[in-house]
C-alpha cells in the first residue's frame, strides 16, 4: 500500500503539472509535502484556521531507509500530537461505498482523480468517526483523536479515531 500512494501521488502531481503547462519538476519524495492542489480545481484550497491542526506541521515528517522499509521520522512538535484531542480540516476520501461514511481518510488537498491518492502518508489522515459522515467534495472539519503512527502496516503516518464532524 505504501508503494501504491507513493505510485498515485507522483502520478497526480505529474500529470497536473503536464497538463496545465507546468515545467516538471524532480519526482517528490514521501515527507516533501501535503500533496498538490490542482490550480485548475473548482475547489478551494484549505485555509489555515486557528485551532485547527496545520498539515504544514503534519508534513513536516521526514522518512528514513530502515531493513527495506520506510520509516517516519517525526518532529517533536508532530511527536507531541500523538493521544492528544485535535481538530483537523481536510477533504475526504470514501473508502467504502455510499454516501455516509465512518473509515475515510482525510486529504491535505482534493481529489482530482477518483482512482489517484491526492498525497504521500504525509498528506493523509486515515479517519474513524464516531457517527457516519456525510461525503462531501467541500473540505470537512473533524474533532477526534490523533495517533502519530511510526510503524502502520499500511504506511499511514496519522490515524484520527472517535471522530466527530464540526459545522463549519
Amino acid at each position: 500500500m505504501k508503494k501504491l500512494i507513493e505510485i498515485a501521488a507522483l502520478a497526480v502531481l505529474t500529470a497536473g503539472a503536464l497538463s496545465a503547462g507546468v515545467q516538471a519538476q524532480p519526482a517528490p519524495t514521501v515527507g516533501t509535502g501535503a500533496g498538490f492542489h490542482d490550480p485548475r480545481s473548482p475547489i478551494k484550497p484549505l485555509q489555515e484556521r486557528e485551532g485547527v491542526l496545520a498539515w504544514a506541521l503534519l508534513s513536516s515528517v521526514s522518512t528514513k531507509v530502515e531493513k527495506n522499509k520506510l520509516i517516519p521520522v517525526f518532529p517533536a512538535q508532530v511527536r507531541a500530537l500523538d493521544k492528544q484531542k485535535v481538530r483537523v480540516q481536510g477533504f475526504m476520501m470514501p473508502l467504502e461505498p455510499g454516501d455516509k461514511q465512518q473509515h475515510f481518510l482525510l486529504s491535505a488537498v482534493p481529489t482530482s482523480c477518483a482512482f489517484c491518492v491526492p498525497a504521500g502518508p504525509e498528506g493523509l489522515i486515515e479517519v474513524r468517526s464516531k457517527q457516519p459522515v456525510r461525503y462531501s467534495l467541500e473540505a470537512i472539519t473533524l474533532e477526534g483523536q490523533l495517533s502519530v503512527l511510526s510503524d502502520d502496516p499500511y504506511g499511514m503516518f496519522y490515524r484520527l479515531t472517535d471522530g466527530q464532524a464540526l459545522k463549519p
